[in-house]
């Protein structure tokens, strides 16, 4: 999913939640600067997925129109559907590393990284009976970010 369009969703999603969300607090949540919220803030509204109303003197009061509902319905879905395929091309990564790992004769490997893509690679190499082991003479599958790739097979860096 494209940074612009999971920020909106996000933002979309917290201004649903809290309505009396401010743009210091959506930077919180987004991890960007209070400016970066203000621009999303005005291109979400110049597009008609937000309102804005006043609710105090300085208060600003944020809205999600019909077509922001939407537009937060399509983003969730491309969300699910960019991390269900994250996840079926991590699996047939490993899948094919681990049939190297196997050609060579190994039943194990070390498992370097963490998060999400690590737990993937995990739930692979348990399915295929590959034991993950703290052994630094079997080879390695190393999680950098969303990259897979092995260490110590052959022909492997």
């Amino acid at each position: 999913m494209h940074v612009e369009n999971s920020r909106d969703l996000i933002i979309l999603e917290q201004i649903e939640q809290n309505p009396d969300a401010t743009q210091a607090s959506l930077a919180g949540e987004v991890g960007v600067a209070v400016g970066t919220i203000n621009w999303h803030i005005k291109r979400l509204v110049n597009k008609g997925y937000i309102k804005v109303k006043r609710a105090e003197r300085k208060k600003l009061k944020y809205i999600i129109t019909p077509e922001g509902i939407s537009l937060r319905a399509r983003l969730t879905i491309d969300y699910i559907q960019n991390q269900f395929s994250l996840y079926r091309l991590t699996r047939e990564k490993v899948s094919a590393l681990l049939a190297q790992v196997q050609a060579e004769g190994h039943s194990g490997v070390r498992l370097i990284g963490d998060g999400d893509v690590a737990d993937v690679c995990r739930l692979t190499c348990l399915e295929q009976s590959i034991s993950i082991l703290d052994d630094p003479k079997v080879p390695a599958i190393i999680v950098h970010g969303i990259k897979v790739y092995l260490q110590g097979v052959h022909g492997q860096g």
